[in-house]
């Protein structure tokens, strides 16, 4: 079978597309970016060929994320400026080492490294904390961590906020569509609807910091609470960098400490 692909948008589109989904006028972006309006409208339009560098600009003033500034780039006739690697690539060595070390020195609590879709890219051992229980076609690669907290035959069953979790994760997840755009999360995201768990538990508890997740004990044991938080890296320059982010769980009530000390 033949699949047809999309012709790719024209530079002036791409350009028009962020500056509506960063509700700007242009008026508003060609100040910020010292260009005139009229030149702003007149790239928008096809009227003029921008130049390689108002492009990293504009991509700048309108914080597109370095994948889709590649893109922008590649639509305007230039070479992509952000490189591309693996985490096993010799120029990432330093960034896996430190991810590693992330991982190890957060034990014994659970931490996952993500991509951009919310796959799992590595984890420490305490994961296991999460998983038990969870059906093994969740825990084949990729994993989704969302797909794998959210669905019925995964964590669901023992989170006993179910509720309330969902609310907060699908909330996360709609504000990360929202700054990028990608189609590939939207999916995701309606994917995940359709999961069981909205109920009177999506009210948060407003003397609460932070939203916890509680699980329910597998098998003999305490209910287990923690809240998250996530790392990114700083001015990263790699595609790849960029998009990834640390999770990290910390106890959220002392019966969770107490049990992991025990």
């Amino acid at each position: 079978m033949t699949m047809v692909q999309d012709p790719p948008q024209p530079v002036g589109v791409l350009l028009k597309h962020w500056r509506e989904q960063r509700r700007l006028s242009q008026l508003e972006l060609a100040t910020r970016t010292e260009v005139s309006a009229r030149h702003l409208s007149f790239v928008e339009t096809g009227r003029s060929k921008p130049t390689q560098t108002m492009l990293l600009k504009l991509s700048e003033q309108l914080d597109i994320p370095l994948r889709e500034r590649n893109s922008l780039l590649l639509a305007g006739g230039y070479a992509p400026a952000y490189a591309e690697h693996q985490l096993s690539d010799i120029p990432m060595a330093a960034v896996a080492d430190a991810i590693g070390k992330i991982l190890r020195g957060h034990l014994p609590y659970p931490a996952v490294v993500v991509d951009r879709h919310w796959n799992m890219v590595d984890g420490n051992e305490a994961v296991a904390l999460f998983t038990a229980g969870c059906a093994m076609h969740l825990l084949e690669p990729p994993i989704n961590v969302l797909r794998l907290a959210l669905h019925p035959e995964g964590m669901a069953r023992r989170i006993q906020n179910l509720g309330q979790t969902r609310a907060h994760l699908l909330d996360r997840l709609a504000h990360q569509i929202s700054a990028t755009g990608d189609a590939a999360l939207r999916d995701l995201h309606r994917e995940l609807r359709t999961y069981p768990g909205d109920d009177l538990d999506t009210v948060h508890d407003t003397r609460a910091l932070v939203v916890p997740i509680r699980l329910a004990p597998d098998g003999d044991g305490p209910e287990l609470a923690f809240f998250s938080t996530t790392t990114v890296f700083g001015t990263p320059l790699d595609v790849t960098l960029a998009e990834l982010a640390v999770e990290s769980f910390y106890p959220a009530d002392e019966t969770t400490v107490a049990a992991f000390k025990r």
